[in-house]
């Protein structure tokens, strides 16, 4: 849009007689109440940022691409529908043609029903302004949403037969005309509009295509839905010429041929759209569930995340992979994780980005970075695991990162990975709400299907252009094909589906639903109505995300299984957790044992390298005896009992320390094996006394080397003692979760709404305010008044001592100019001080910044 067309749609004329239609969007938005700009700000919050000078500079900014461009993307669909229609229409277009173009022939009492509210949508968001017998549609918004050949509309119309036979000879007018059965006329213009009239009566019309052949009409109705444009050869098929004589197709280019908008309307019944959708799908129920069953799984899907987190960033105490150079994790560091998890890459990178978000885990910023758990893990452990799980799903449900696109390419074509940068996603947050307040609107216990849940938010923002037509087709092939084209898929792709989709499978894992309906904890997430059983919140306000997740914490922890003191010992050197341990016990059973399987009841398995690993920490065997005596609800068996004292007996009786290193052994008979085994050479033995060897590799290596030939050595330091191997588990400096990327400008409280719509108010009374006509000129061309420091030093004095108001034009330090209404009160030391009603506020001017002064007109004061 240039500057010119915005000034026509925006400039502010001369006040207008009480009661007249606006001739301007900024007239119409003058004509509101401070309601009516209030709901237009909450509705576009762009349009505050900063806050216009006045209703002129508003009126501009709500024209702007890019402000529209965001505000026809936030439109439902029968509301874009409306824009689309009213994009076809006539400018300006009365009410009763825009209800045809979306009812057609027949009627809709749907349609008709919801348009009045549509309309007020859009006059709402300053998208159509004007009385309900002149509707017009923002230049920029017709400008994006009328058909041209470059961007075809999603109504699949064309242009009109005026626009189509703009750069038409007249002679080649008249022969049209001619051909369809209208008399000559002597201008082209008149010829055009004897055209259009024809096409627009549905009686004549009728009549003219009772003359064509079946092979005509088949054409015409290739393209009647879209697109109207066709190629044609040189020398088309009789049914094209018929066609193309009587102006039924017009020439765009020598082989291009359009469906003029008139005769496809016709065609089409008056309808605008194929299929207008006044009314929101329905989210269907897929399947009942009593609520006791559906929080139940939810909760067993909850402490299984919790076990899953805990597993990754275990095995990552000791640091974790390394950070890329681009950011994030190789794509090998990714599969190995997945396979200790034991679940697939895709959903590995949905762990990884939990964690990442919720601030447990992150890059240690080292030369050589790499990933660590942060503190933040450590007091995370300690908390009851309700609350674990709050921590959890809060982050997850504000955060803009997307694991879902984890494995796919951006842009220029480069891989995205896991932790990596270019995950996040606007959206990503209000879908994630979005789905979970749609599951809510069914009752307790209700599944949802979820292909309906897709269709209704796509209803509610559907991907603007995604329905347009398929590519253009050829009338003359489209005459002898077999096919017909079909409507318009919907994009299977869009990003919001995607998210969608992702969110009912990430809210299922998390447990925030439970086979598919709203669990309660859940609802409380949201600060939603809850189940009869719960207990209800206030639902008369947003309450903080961290509030509504320590309600969603208390619903949860009741249903979670209560942790256990014990274990049960078996005889085949297993131990059974009949449930989630205790975190003292959980912690020492893990250095013990190994797991062997988990579920209901974990599974874990003494092995003589598990038992060392007991021993390496500082634990002796006594000490192992008594912690597996006072946990465990069955004797200690004896095979596990020989295990422990075995190990423990060989554990320690080599000792090795650093030179490069060095193997100690009392008995000199052992050390002569050990040089005797071939499988020692790669160590690079030899003795140094009878007593000790050296190495010539490092003390790890040579402890690795022994123990895989079979013997159970212990690292001692350099004073000899037996060095406690478990090292303290690594953490990152202190690290802050990732901060989600904003989907645009925040929106305004009632406060903050309130003090731009007193300041747009303030700054378009001083902009419209009437001024007296000095004697001589005062104004200069760009509309600043302009005195004397003389005049304007007497105008401000005899305005302070009458209490009157002028206008003066001001430019401030930065050079910008302004003009403003205000009242002095006081005039000294070269400033004055007045109740300035631009601002609305007190304020003081220095006088050499004032470039001029003029009264009000007498109506103003």
């Amino acid at each position: 849009m240039g500057i010119g067309e915005l000034d026509r749609e925006a400039h502010v004329p001369e006040a207008t007689s009480a009661g007249a239609a606006p001739r301007t969007l900024a007239e119409a938005l003058r004509a509101r109440g401070d309601e009516g700009l209030a709901a237009l700000l909450r509705a576009r919050p762009d349009l505050l940022s900063p806050v216009p000078n006045d209703l002129t500079q508003l009126a501009t900014r709500a024209g702007t691409r890019g402000s529209v461009v965001r505000a026809l993307d936030r439109l439902d669909r029968f509301a874009l529908q409306t824009a689309e229609a009213l994009a076809v229409a006539p400018d300006p277009a009365p009410y009763p043609v825009l209800l045809a173009l979306l009812t057609g022939d027949e009627g809709d009492p749907e349609i008709e029903a919801a348009l009045p509210g549509t309309v007020a949508l859009l006059r709402e968001q300053a998208l159509v302004w004007g009385e309900d017998d002149r509707l017009r549609l923002v230049r920029t918004a017709r400008e994006l949403l009328a058909p041209s050949p470059q961007h075809p509309s999603p109504t699949g119309l064309g242009p009109t037969v005026a626009e189509a036979t703009a750069g038409m000879s007249p002679g080649r007018v008249q022969e049209i005309i001619a051909t369809a059965g209208l008399p000559a006329t002597h201008d082209p213009v008149s010829a055009v509009a004897a055209l259009t009239e024809l096409f627009t009566d549905r009686a004549r019309m009728g009549a003219l295509l009772d003359e064509a052949s079946p092979e005509a009409l088949s054409v015409l109705d290739r393209l009647v839905w879209g697109p109207p444009y066709g190629e044609v050869t040189a020398n088309p098929a009789p049914p094209v010429r018929w066609l193309r004589d009587r102006g039924l197709l017009l020439p765009v280019s020598a082989r291009t041929m359009v469906l003029p908008r008139e005769v496809a309307l016709h065609l089409r019944g008056g309808r605008a759209h194929r299929a207008p959708e006044p009314v929101a799908p329905v989210v269907e129920v897929a399947r009942d569930y009593r609520p006791q069953v559906v929080d139940s799984a939810a909760a067993g899907q909850a402490y299984a995340t919790l076990a899953t987190v805990e597993e990754l960033l275990k095995s990552w105490d000791q640091g974790g992979p390394q950070v890329l150079r681009a950011g994030g994790m190789s794509v090998r560091d990714l599969k190995r994780t997945a396979v200790a998890l034991d679940v697939t890459e895709q959903l590995a990178a949905f762990w990884l980005e939990l964690c990442f978000g919720a601030g447990l885990l992150a890059s240690d910023g080292e030369a050589d970075e790499r990933y660590a758990p942060t503190p933040a893990y450590d007091d995370w452990l300690d908390l009851p695991p309700a609350e674990r799980w709050a921590l959890l799903v809060a982050p997850w449900l504000t955060a803009t990162r997307t694991p879902g696109l984890v494995g796919g390419q951006d842009a220029k074509g480069r891989t995205l990975a896991a932790l990596g940068p270019d995950l996040d996603r606007a959206p990503a947050p209000e879908v994630r709400h979005r789905v979970l307040e749609l599951l809510a609107t069914l009752p307790p216990g209700a599944a949802a299907d979820p292909g309906t849940v897709l269709a209704r938010l796509r209803w509610e923002r559907p991907p603007r252009g995604a329905a347009q037509p398929a590519p253009p087709r050829a009338p003359q092939a489209a005459a002898g094909a077999d096919e017909t084209p079909g409507p318009a898929p919907e994009a299977a792709g869009d990003l919001r589906s995607r998210l969608a989709r992702w969110t009912l499978a990430e809210a299922e894992l998390l447990g925030l639903t439970g086979r598919g309906a709203l669990a309660s904890p859940a609802r409380a997430l949201l600060n939603l109505p809850l189940a009869e059983a719960a207990t209800p919140t206030d639902h008369g306000g947003r309450v903080e995300l961290s509030v509504a997740a320590g309600r969603a914490a208390t619903l949860l922890a009741p249903l979670l299984p209560e942790a256990v003191d014990h274990v049960l010992l078996q005889a085949d050197l297993t131990a059974v957790a009949p449930g989630p341990l205790r975190r003292p016990l959980a912690d020492a059973l893990a250095v013990l044992a190994d797991v062997e399987s988990k579920g209901g009841a974990t599974v874990y398995r003494f092995t003589p390298g598990s038992v060392r690993r007991a021993l390496d920490s500082g634990r002796s065997a006594s000490d192992l005896h008594d912690f597996l005596a006072a946990h465990s609800r069955t004797p200690v068996p004896q095979p596990l009992a020989y295990l422990i004292d075995d190990v423990a007996r060989r554990h320690g009786h080599l000792r090795i320390g650093a030179a490069s290193a060095y193997v100690r052994c009392d008995d000199d008979t052992v050390l002569g094996e050990i040089l005797a085994d071939r499988r020692s050479a790669a160590l690079g033995l030899r003795r140094l006394a009878p007593t000790v060897l050296a190495a010539q590799t490092d003390p790890a290596s040579l402890l690795d080397g022994l123990r895989s030939m079979g013997y159970a050595p212990a690292a001692e330091s350099a004073e000899g003692d037996v060095l406690v191997t478990r090292a303290d588990a690594y953490r990152t400096p202190a690290r802050t979760a990732p901060v989600p990327v904003p989907d645009g400008p925040p929106a305004p409280d009632a406060t903050l709404l309130g003090a731009a719509v007193k300041a747009i108010r303030a700054g378009d009374r001083a902009a419209t305010a009437v001024r007296k006509e000095p004697a001589a000129p005062a104004a200069s061309a760009g509309g600043l008044p302009r005195t004397s420091a003389a005049e304007t030093l007497a105008t401000v004095q005899a305005a302070a001592m009458t209490g009157t108001a002028v206008w003066i034009g001001y430019v401030n330090a930065e050079g910008a100019a302004s003009q403003r209404v205000i009242a002095p009160v006081r005039v000294e030391g070269g400033f004055v001080t007045g109740y300035d009603h631009t601002a609305d506020e007190v304020r003081t001017y220095p006088l050499h910044r004032i470039t001029g002064v003029a009264e009000l007109a007498d109506d103003q004061v």
